[in-house]
């Protein structure tokens, strides 16, 4: 396995962990948040449970003495009426006792800690308390004193089994909990959908950077090598003025692409980490198109290619002069460079309120449909016959004018469209807002 590759295969892995990991902690937030809002759940029903069930049993601890003293009045006093009362009324899933102040009944035995909650009754009017009879048994009870027209003490006491209330509620809480596993599963799944979408810009962006290094490592491998081989070439044996000329100018040619490419690296590198400044002015595009044109004129006379500049309007931009001169020069030196000897490149600018738009059309030999989506791309030149221009003329490219050329568009809050046929040439427009409604004068 080459060093790239191994390079290649542990970002793959680190990417991998890095969607698992984020894939856990999405399941796991989302297991502590079903959790807390579980505990928190049972916590607040198990209140309310116990505050309904008190609540049900002062219900029937008031009715219970309620029927004792109808019973009391029916019985004048009999020493029957307390039982007779919890015998007649009947709560389902309640225990019902009627005793006196002391805690005694006549004829029912009462366990010692309800002949406890019976007296504290009876001295503080009512009571309630909770008894564990047994690992499977929790005893809730509530006990209420009261005088029976007879003048007898009257305690009466309801009792529930808490826990055998409580097992009702299981199929419940076991519902909750299948639900909460099956959303911690589709959180999963859910989690590991969204972090690989939210890696897959990562992916794209560290592909995108090592495409770009390594192209850009080999095109400054090639101006490098050449130059090398060029002074080993001069330097083999003696040679007379004229050979020593040539070689230096070569390599002059080969020097001059190497600067211009390393400084459209960096101003790439710098327009990446927002560090290249926009000085934005009011200018005329004309102008400046002019300007560029004069530039260009001379490339396009060394190959034999007609440069004809239409008639401008003076049309007004806000942006940066230096930087829509550098976007003028690359859509004109494309053109020439495409452009076969004997050809005409045009150029035009034209204000139309709210817009202003630059158009340079060549007749070269054009963009194949499939590679005009492509065409911004840094390092991309398609076809080989695209590749490069004349190298002679030291402007051959590496790909990279038509992604300044994009970069300085979207900076300038233009648009820019790519209009070609093969074999017939190529029309580039882009379009700038007017500053319309402020004094235009030529400068």
């Amino acid at each position: 396995m080459t060093r790239s590759a191994a390079r290649s295969a542990t970002l793959t892995q680190s990417l991998r962990r890095l969607r698992l990991r984020l894939t856990a902690w999405y399941a796991g937030t989302f297991f502590v948040i079903l959790t807390l809002l579980g505990v928190g759940m049972f916590a607040s029903t198990t209140r309310r449970f116990d505050s309904d069930l008190d609540a049900s049993l002062r219900d029937a601890t008031r009715e219970l003495v309620r029927v004792a003293r109808v019973r009391d009045s029916v019985g004048r006093g009999s020493a029957s009426v307390m039982l007779d009362a919890a015998a007649d009324l009947r709560i389902p899933d309640r225990e019902l006792y009627a005793v006196d102040s002391a805690g005694n009944s006549e004829r029912t035995p009462i366990d010692p800690w309800l002949r406890t909650l019976a007296q504290r009754a009876w001295r503080e009017r009512s009571a309630g308390g909770v008894h564990r009879a047994g690992p499977e048994r929790l005893l809730r009870a509530h006990a209420q004193s009261s005088m029976l027209p007879s003048g007898r003490s009257l305690v009466a006491i309801a009792v529930a089994d808490e826990i055998e209330l409580e097992d009702r509620y299981a199929s419940l809480i076991a519902a909750f909990g299948a639900s909460a596993l099956v959303a911690v599963v589709l959180v999963a799944v859910g989690g590991w959908i969204v972090a690989g979408k939210a890696a897959a810009p990562v992916e794209e962006a560290v592909a995108h950077m090592r495409r770009f290094m390594a192209d850009a490592a080999h095109e400054l491998r090639t101006p490098l090598t050449v130059v090398r081989a060029r002074a080993e070439v001069a330097l083999q044996r003696p040679r007379d003025a004229a050979d020593y000329v040539t070689t230096l100018r070569g390599i002059e040619r080969e020097t001059t692409r190497f600067g211009r490419l390393v400084e459209d690296l960096l101003m790439l590198a710098r327009a990446d980490a927002g560090e290249r400044a926009i000085e934005r002015q009011r200018v005329f595009l004309d102008d400046v198109v002019l300007d560029a044109a004069e530039a260009a004129r001379a490339i396009a006379d060394r190959k034999s290619v007609r440069l004809e500049v239409a008639d401008f309007e003076e049309s007004a931009v806000n942006g940066d002069p230096a930087l829509l001169r550098q976007l003028v020069m690359i859509l004109l030196d494309n053109a020439i460079k495409f452009t076969a000897p004997g050809g005409v490149v045009r150029v035009q600018v034209v204000s139309q309120s709210p817009a202003v738009s630059l158009a340079v059309a060549d007749e070269g030999i054009g963009i194949p449909d499939d590679q005009l989506p492509h065409v911004f791309e840094r390092f991309y030149r398609g076809d080989p016959s695209r590749t490069r221009g004349d190298s002679s003329d030291g402007f051959d490219g590496a790909g990279l004018g038509l992604s300044i050329a994009s970069w300085i568009v979207n900076e300038h809050d233009a648009a820019i469209a790519i209009d070609s046929r093969p074999g017939r040439g190529t029309r580039v427009t882009v379009v700038f807002p007017s500053l319309d409604g402020e004094a235009v004068s030529s400068s």
